[in-house]
């Protein structure tokens, strides 16, 4: 089960509606469901909520947003795992990611960092990679020297709400993470929405037995009334 839910970003309001925040977004958004407020505790250099009664959870989950700065996020990430003796595949990072589009977002565990520093100092300071990763999609700005401006800058409203609505999406799959069905998880999260069915072309011919509005009709007919008896 997921017991820590890291969402990575940079403290400081100059930095809050940037798009390297979008782990940020998250962590605010599920607080706000769950009824709960992260509070700082220096203890774990980050903003840090309990929660007792999660849907699914048979313990215990804490909501983290590191308080360090994106590149030391492993250091507040790491004081709060080793205190709670939480495992590196019980915890999701939550982040913003260049290789997806705006809208769209993708679950998995392990793997590399790709260059997102928050990632990699997590790696370092918990001597694993084997934690998960919610990559929310922010698009790519099309040219590598300019990512560093790129994640740092407001995106315009329509690529905001897109990342707001993925958010809402993976909410789908919380209970599913927090019980530990993470494979439901993937499943659910990476489906593709059912093709619609195309329309059928007007001038293919009606199917048998299909009534049509040039068939020809039977003749009303009247009926005989009884013989008298006379």
């Amino acid at each position: 089960m997921i017991r820590l839910f890291v969402g990575l970003g940079n403290p400081g309001s100059e930095y809050e509606d940037t798009r390297h925040n979008a782990g940020f977004w998250w962590i605010d958004a599920l607080a706000r469901g769950l009824k709960v407020t992260p509070q700082l505790d220096t203890k774990y250099h980050g903003l840090v909520a309990r929660v007792n009664d999660a849907p699914g959870a048979s313990g215990p989950i804490w909501l983290l947003q590191p308080m360090t700065y994106m590149n030391l996020s492993g250091k507040s990430v790491a004081a709060l795992a080793r205190f709670f003796k939480i495992a590196p595949e019980e915890i999701l990072a939550i982040h913003d990611e260049l290789e997806i589009a705006p809208g769209e977002l993708k679950l998995k565990q392990g793997g590399g960092n790709a260059g997102h520093n928050g990632l990699k100092d997590m790696q370092a300071q918990l001597g694993s990679g084997n934690f998960w990763r919610l990559r929310l999609g922010i698009g790519h700005p099309g040219h590598r020297d300019e990512v560093a401006g790129y994640v740092l800058r407001k995106p315009p409203l329509a690529e905001r709400q897109a990342v707001e609505d993925s958010i809402g999406k993976s909410f789908e799959a919380f209970k599913l993470m927090t019980a530990g069905d993470m494979a439901k998880a993937v499943a659910l999260l990476h489906a593709k929405p059912p093709r619609p069915k195309p329309p059928r072309p007007a001038n293919l011919p009606p199917k048998p037995g299909t009534p049509t509005t040039t068939d020809p009709q039977p003749a009303a007919t009247t009926a005989a009334p009884p013989p008298s008896g006379d």
